[in-house]
């Protein structure tokens, strides 16, 4: 039997998650996340594949980048329902997106019941694929990692903040326990460097920050196929003559637009169909027998923070 071992040395371990790297630098350079947070939204994704959705990460890379920032979105409703580090997701929230990348019935509350043993194995992924296949990113120094047994990986901020502050996920809180952390588990203490934030912010005009305000973000499902002139309806039989423009996905023939933009004459329009929603928060409306998510409209802007 032939027992020749080969060692993957580190650079060709990163040559083989090119697409998770790539994936990585449009959260971080292009839609403005922190990189803390993408290696957990990464570690999500990773985990989600090792769990039968295959190719899940390919699927997210060869969407429109603005539906990407959705989807990382949905993760990061998924991880707030693993641990109390991440903001906890609306009670009505739903990951219409992820639902149809995986093409089978995944839901938060899938996640919730799950959501210790999940986070263990995610924790794993991060430390041992997310940090060696990106940390080149945005280090140019090895040195820059330390062992520690008794933390979970720590990431420091990569924008500017009022604290430096390191930052980790804890574990799920365990009713009838001393410590909900894992233990025995060899952790790796993490931090990104506070100059790291991707591509120069372009600040945006007076007149492009209010028309922003009047502009919601909609996203469709997978297979259910809405129409300009439907929405348009739906909203002219509640408010009237309300919209001033509409911008659908272009797609190609045959090819079904997952989302759109529509900018209202108002910002009133807008608050009346969030009904008090958070300015990430998502309502669902029933159109025709079809279901459109609707939040308003965040302008990303690379390099610069987000503000949720």
């Amino acid at each position: 039997m032939d027992s020749t071992q080969y060692t993957v040395t580190l650079e060709e371990f990163r040559l083989f998650h090119g697409i998770d790297r790539a994936l990585f630098l449009i959260l971080v350079s292009d839609l403005g996340r922190l990189p803390n947070e993408c290696l957990y939204i990464l570690g999500l994704w990773l985990w989600l594949e090792r769990a039968g959705f295959y190719n899940f990460i390919s699927k997210v890379l060869r969407l429109p980048t603005i539906l990407i920032d959705e989807v990382a979105d949905e993760a990061m409703a998924c991880l707030g329902c693993l641990n109390a580090q991440f903001p906890p997701p609306p009670e009505s929230a739903e990951i219409p997106l992820t639902h149809s990348l995986v093409q089978r019935d995944i839901s938060l509350q899938f996640f919730q019941e799950n959501c210790l043993t999940i986070f263990l194995e995610i924790q794993n992924l991060v430390r041992g694929v997310c940090v060696p296949t990106l940390s080149d990113i945005w280090l140019n120094d090895a040195s820059a990692f330390r062992n520690n047994s008794t933390q979970a990986p720590i990431m420091g901020t990569a924008r500017a903040s009022s604290s430096n502050q390191a930052w980790a996920p804890h574990p799920p809180v365990q009713k009838n326990t001393v410590s909900s952390r894992p233990q025995n588990q060899q952790m790796l203490r993490y931090e990104i460097p506070q100059n790291y934030g991707g591509r120069p912010r372009r600040e945006m005009s007076p007149e492009e920050r209010e028309r922003n305000e009047r502009t919601m973000f909609v996203t469709f499902s997978k297979g259910y196929p809405v129409s300009e002139v439907e929405i348009r309806r739906f909203f002219s039989r509640i408010f009237g003559n309300c919209i001033e423009s509409f911008y659908m996905q272009e797609v190609r023939g045959g090819e079904q637009a997952l989302y759109a933009r529509i900018v209202f004459c108002s910002p009133l329009y807008i608050d009346s169909i969030l009904e008090g929603q958070t300015r990430r928060g998502k309502v669902k409306i029933i159109l025709n027998g079809k279901h459109v998510w609707m939040r308003k409209f965040v302008a990303t802007q690379p390099g610069g923070p987000r503000h949720y």
